[in-house]
């Protein structure tokens, strides 16, 4: 089954050179905006896959268009295109449900690779670059507890694996840790995703840091 991505970047030449990675790599690409106003319609219109958002257009940026489109069900996946790595915007967006965000100097191969990563359910993390990230812009309200109320769902189990998945271990890293299967780390993310209504592990990341499950510097140098 065919990829279906839309590109929403204000300059043409970046859309253009875009395009034409993806339709060479076999993903289609069923359109294109100039903004974010656009990003929203086109995703009503044409129900694609993947949407590779700019965080930064006119009339309405990627973070707003972002927010929009994951606000309600869809199937819809977003990737944040930026040439800044450490980006309150994309911090920002992966806290509204992007599945990832890519720079946008990335090499053909990662960007079809990225693109089809996100389409089966997974998010897009490089983990020593979002750690940063989410580290210097996730601060917990001062009011709330270390544990936010609506963890109190979970089971101690699933709390330990959320906690770890916030420290950037993998699906085979937690099962190593954890001395559990694959299959029965896989049941406990999606649970977990379930009972907090999050959309992926970016989600799953930043909730661990705002709530307090995971604190700066918190990660072993061995996930680095």
């Amino acid at each position: 089954m065919t990829t279906r991505v839309v590109i929403a970047d204000d300059q043409a030449l970046v859309r253009t050179g875009f395009q034409m990675i993806l339709k060479a790599r076999g993903i289609e690409v069923v359109g294109e905006a100039a903004d974010g106003a656009e990003a929203v319609d086109a995703v009503r219109r044409l129900r694609p896959d993947v949407v590779l958002m700019d965080i930064r257009m006119p009339v309405m940026d990627g973070l707003e268009a972002t927010r929009r489109i994951l606000s309600g069900p869809t199937d819809c996946r977003v990737l944040i295109l930026t040439t800044f790595d450490l980006d309150r915007y994309v911090y920002a967006a992966l806290a509204a449900g992007a599945s990832g965000f890519l720079l946008k100097d990335v090499t053909p191969e990662h960007l079809a690779a990225a693109v089809r990563l996100v389409t089966t359910g997974d998010a897009l993390l490089a983990p020593s670059i979002t750690r940063r990230l989410v580290e210097r812009f996730a601060v917990p309200a001062a009011a709330q507890p270390a544990i936010h109320r609506d963890l109190t769902s979970l089971t101690p189990r699933e709390l330990e694996v959320l906690t770890l998945m916030g420290q950037g271990l993998s699906n085979a890293e937690l099962a190593t840790e954890l001395a559990l299967s694959e299959a029965t780390v896989k049941t406990h993310v999606a649970r977990i995703f379930a009972k907090l209504t999050l959309r992926d592990r970016a989600q799953a990341v930043v909730l661990a840091y705002e709530t307090g499950l995971v604190s700066p510097g918190a990660r072993d140098d061995r996930y680095s």
